[in-house]
């Protein structure tokens, strides 16, 4: 049965990678064509309703950070829970005592706090002053984290055996070492969050130093923040590495993807962070259209806080895929009793190489499909100003033509 359900977490991450990359890169192209010709080319203001792309930028927050962040996270969501169910059925404890459940408990718990985190901050964290929007997505991520530490606990203890064995890696598991598998995977995940936040956020020092580069030279700038980028992926990259050492010493591949879904548990206050920005943004381009100046100052503080909220989200995303890929390769290797790799061997250690270099293909890729697309997009936004008088007032942009 669950070599079966094995296939729902393959068929979400499909779904997932065309969603990603697709929305991503129609707001990417819809961005920069409307930016360069916008406030470059015709000295508008962002989101004058008199530039054609102005509505296929808005468009391009919907389609990218909120439906393919989504459909990311649920493909890492769902992979990470069917990973975890088929390494569980190499344990007959776990599967004549129900505690095959145990995964699914994780994610229907987490929905649970997440809706009390919600709740606290709509009612306790209110976010009624700007300096306060920060603060109030920061705790929520927080509050969820700690809320969510004694529940993992309970469920280990509630769902779980006291001990049970995994067969084909021929090692005894108590729940307690499930709990700190999954705990750690929890707590990892906010770390990972906290730190991307450190990064990106104006109110901490790496951005404010970023900042005072700017008044130099561009060419500063652009050195300060590759290097503060690579600075960046020091700790996530500790917790991930730390988290799969642990897990895979107490409880192997099922420890693992144990961590992956203790990471992924306050998904749903990740995935409210990260919206947080596009739909700030939204609002922000229809207050401008409206000219409605007074909200859109409010907007805009609005949106400078979801822009380095919306950094949080992907940090998740990148940090749950890399113990999500290691969970599907347990299971995969639990399934076919695989007992080492050796990349030694020629085979293994070419297709390690290769393995290495296909996200550089993949990103260049991508990237040169957002250059031919806001080119076009650049194209089409010039042609409409040449053409029609839209200046004048005299004739509406062609907006459906841009999207």
């Amino acid at each position: 049965m669950f070599e079966a359900v094995a296939g729902y977490g393959l068929g979400g991450s499909t779904i997932a990678l065309f969603a990603r990359v697709g929305g991503g890169i129609y707001t990417k192209a819809a961005d920069v064509g409307a930016d360069l010709v916008g406030k470059v080319v015709e000295d508008l203001d962002e989101d004058s309703l008199m530039n054609p792309g102005t509505i296929a930028d808005n468009v391009g927050d919907n389609v990218g950070d909120i439906a393919g962040m989504g459909a990311d996270l649920f493909g890492s969501l769902a992979e990470a829970t069917c990973a975890c169910l088929v390494i569980s059925a190499t344990s007959p404890e776990l599967i004549n005592q129900a505690g095959y459940y145990y995964p699914l408990l994780i994610s229907a718990w987490g929905i649970v706090i997440c809706f009390l985190t919600s709740f606290t901050a709509t009612f306790f964290l209110k976010a009624d002053e700007p300096e306060k929007v920060m603060l109030s997505l920061n705790l929520q991520l927080l509050v969820s984290t700690v809320l969510m530490t004694p529940v993992l606990y309970l469920c280990s203890e509630w769902y779980l055996p006291a001990t049970f064995v995994l067969s084909k890696a021929k090692l005894t598991v108590t729940n307690t070492q499930c709990f700190y598998c999954s705990a750690l995977g929890l707590w990892s995940g906010y770390v990972i969050g906290y730190t991307t936040n450190y990064y990106t956020s104006g109110a901490y020092s790496p951005v404010q130093k970023l900042a005072r580069q700017c008044v130099q030279s561009a060419a500063t700038n652009i050195i300060t923040g590759l290097a503060l980028g690579y600075y960046s992926t020091f700790v996530p990259v500790v917790f991930i590495a730390g988290t799969i050492f642990v897990s895979f010493s107490y409880a192997d591949m099922y420890g693992i993807s144990l961590a992956a879904l203790g990471m992924l548990s306050t998904l749903t206050i990740a995935l409210t962070i990260d919206g947080y920005g596009p739909i700030s943004d939204n609002a922000g381009g229809i207050a401008e259209m409206c000219d409605l100046d007074k909200a859109r100052t409010n907007t805009d503080i609005l949106d400078a806080a979801g822009n380095t909220t919306a950094a949080i989200g992907k940090g998740f995303a990148i940090g749950s895929a890399c113990l999500v890929a290691l969970a599907l390769f347990g299971a995969f290797a639990t399934e076919t009793n695989l007992i080492v790799v050796n990349i030694l061997k020629p085979l293994e250690f070419a297709g390690l190489i290769f393995g290495a270099m296909l996200p550089y293909l993949f990103t260049a890729m991508t990237m040169g499909a957002v250059g031919d697309a806001a080119n076009e997009m650049i194209i089409e936004i010039k042609r409409q100003f040449d053409t029609m008088k839209i200046r004048e007032g005299e004739e509406r942009p062609d907006y459906e033509r841009c999207i």
